[in-house]
């Protein structure tokens, strides 16, 4: 018995020494995971600032659309400040495809800038805050949002760029359905496209300044309210380029009713985007408007709208159909039919120019009305072009036509 007992605390002293030994193992692996995550995090910083240098350089090489205002500098942009109107006049940026990986999340560190010697807007030209006795804070709002012109996500692959996009300076007042809608899809659509690509992105941002801008009502320093906020982006890698005018408000047609060239955006702005370039090169590149080449790859399927000038007098787009939703007149719309469905009721959808999910027009035949048409439309329709008269409504945000036999319909010749 007492041999045992002895065995039994001799294993166990053996045990305890191996268990020792192998704490000690975890202890020095443990310690040398957090060494080479300082070292890796140490590298990083290196690797972000030389591309925040690289970004610095790019971009002046570029060459800045005008000198009216004050320059600020920083890490990831650059903006051209206009004291007069308390807002930036354009602000430049790149967007690295390394945004694909980026996982900095937004800072909502909102504040002055004071690179602006002038002394830039501030939380005051947007609301009024005061604290409670019980602490929390009373906010009365202006109407506006404090809407970004270089949008923070794409800096979102550096901490220091993010914050920096807080700035007062790289504000403007947007109207809440716009900041939250159509502004926040376009810089999406941007953003996706360079990640789509693997391509870095010039952007240049900014609203449309005038002189006879009304101001922030309550606006301590006097802010203008713009009525048109434009973007422009070029891609130099594959040599395209696009640019966007948008209106201040809610804005309820889809992005590409908005394209415009960037010669166009210049000729509105009076501004001079990306005057770097060599200017052979920078016509070629400027006056490219075809926003088809910028759709992500889920929307290849979808074509421009037909042009204006080749449908004449009386013939509308599917842009143009906007203005008359629910006039309760007859119109003749044209596109190109990108796809057909016909349901298990037998109900026929016809989508012109957007194809589902991105529908913005579709031609609709119900069950009660197929007798009505000699042909299958579903098969007949797809990849023409047609035009359809009709009353124009809408539903669940699409436009529609009904359709009560062929007669309505028109089929455009192969070469239109």
């Amino acid at each position: 018995m007492r041999i045992i007992l002895v065995l039994a605390s001799l294993t166990f002293w053996l045990s305890s020494l191996a268990q020792e030994g192998i704490g000690e193992k975890i202890e020095y692996l443990e310690s040398s995971i957090s060494a080479k995550q300082e070292e890796i995090l140490g590298l990083t910083e290196k690797v972000d600032s030389l591309k925040l240098i690289d970004i610095a350089e790019r971009l002046e090489a570029m060459g800045w659309p005008s000198n009216d205002g004050e320059l600020a500098k920083h890490g990831a942009f650059v903006l051209s400040y206009s004291e007069k109107h308390e807002m930036a006049q354009w602000v430049a940026h790149i967007i690295l495809d390394d945004v694909a990986d980026g996982r900095t999340t937004r800072t909502n560190d909102f504040r002055v800038d004071e690179m602006v010697s002038t002394g830039s807007s501030e939380e005051a030209d947007y609301f009024l805050k005061t604290k409670n006795p019980d602490g929390e804070w009373d906010y009365d709002g202006f109407g506006f949002d404090r809407g970004h012109l270089a949008p923070s996500a794409d800096f979102r692959w550096n901490q220091k760029a993010l914050s920096e996009s807080y700035y007062y300076s790289n504000m403007t007042p947007q109207h809440p359905d716009f900041n939250r809608g159509a502004w926040a899809e376009l810089e999406s659509y941007i953003r996706d496209y360079a990640i789509e690509n693997q391509v870095d992105l010039f952007v240049v941002t900014g609203p449309v300044l005038r002189d006879n801008l009304p101001k922030v009502e309550r606006s301590v320093n006097g802010m203008s309210l713009p009525a048109y906020h434009y973007k422009v982006a070029l891609d130099m890698k594959n040599g395209k380029s696009i640019g966007f005018l948008m209106p201040n408000e809610a804005c309820e047609k889809p992005i590409e009713a908005y394209a415009l060239s960037i010669n166009e955006i210049e000729e509105t702005t009076g501004l001079d985007f990306f005057p770097g370039i060599p200017d052979e090169v920078e016509e070629d590149l400027e006056s490219n408007s075809d926003y088809i080449a910028w759709l992500p790859k889920e929307q290849r399927g979808d074509v421009a709208v037909l042009s204006p000038s080749k449908l004449g007098n009386g013939r509308y787009n599917t842009l143009q159909a906007y203005e008359f939703i629910d006039a309760k007149k007859k119109v003749e719309v044209c596109g190109t039919v990108v796809s057909t469905f016909k349901s298990k009721n037998n109900n026929v959808f016809v989508n012109l120019d957007k194809k589902f999910p991105n529908t913005v027009f579709t031609l609709t035949i119900w069950t009660r009305n197929q007798a009505n048409f000699s042909y299958s439309p579903e098969k007949e329709f797809m990849g023409k072009k047609v035009c359809a008269k009709g009353e124009v409504t809408r539903r669940d945000g699409v436009m529609q036509m009904n359709l009560i036999n062929e007669k309505q319909v028109v089929f455009l010749d192969e070469g239109f």
